[in-house]
């Protein structure tokens, strides 16, 4: 694969992971807006249905996708020495990483499937 076509990947990426990240807040702001004051038992119930949960955990993922585009191609356009560059984004790697397993776990413990 050519480096245009990666370039055009991780543009499509962004794109597409932003389209997702301002469709669900739009949805999750009115919905949060427009129903009752939620306590303790009603977040549980809305988060342990599956649509709500998958489309939570697909909202995350996109984060990452998101952060990870973004601050890779800042990365490789401000920092020139290489191995700094490359510890940087294993560092943002590892951590994106760590909070996507972090995340899965808090939405799989509230959903039973």
């Amino acid at each position: 694969m050519s480096i245009r076509a990666q370039g055009m990947r991780a543009w499509l990426l962004q794109r597409l992971s932003g389209a997702y990240i301002g469709l669900y807040l739009l949805i999750a702001l009115f919905t949060l807006g427009t129903g009752p004051v939620l306590d303790y038992t009603r977040w549980h119930h809305l988060l342990s249905q599956p649509v709500v949960s998958i489309a939570s955990l697909l909202f995350f993922f996109f984060i990452l996708i998101h952060a990870w585009v973004g601050i890779r191609d800042v990365l490789l356009d401000y920092v020139q020495l290489t191995a700094l560059r490359f510890s940087i984004l294993i560092v943002l790697a590892l951590g994106l990483l760590t909070m996507g397993i972090w995340v899965s776990m808090i939405l799989f413990s509230v959903v039973r499937l």
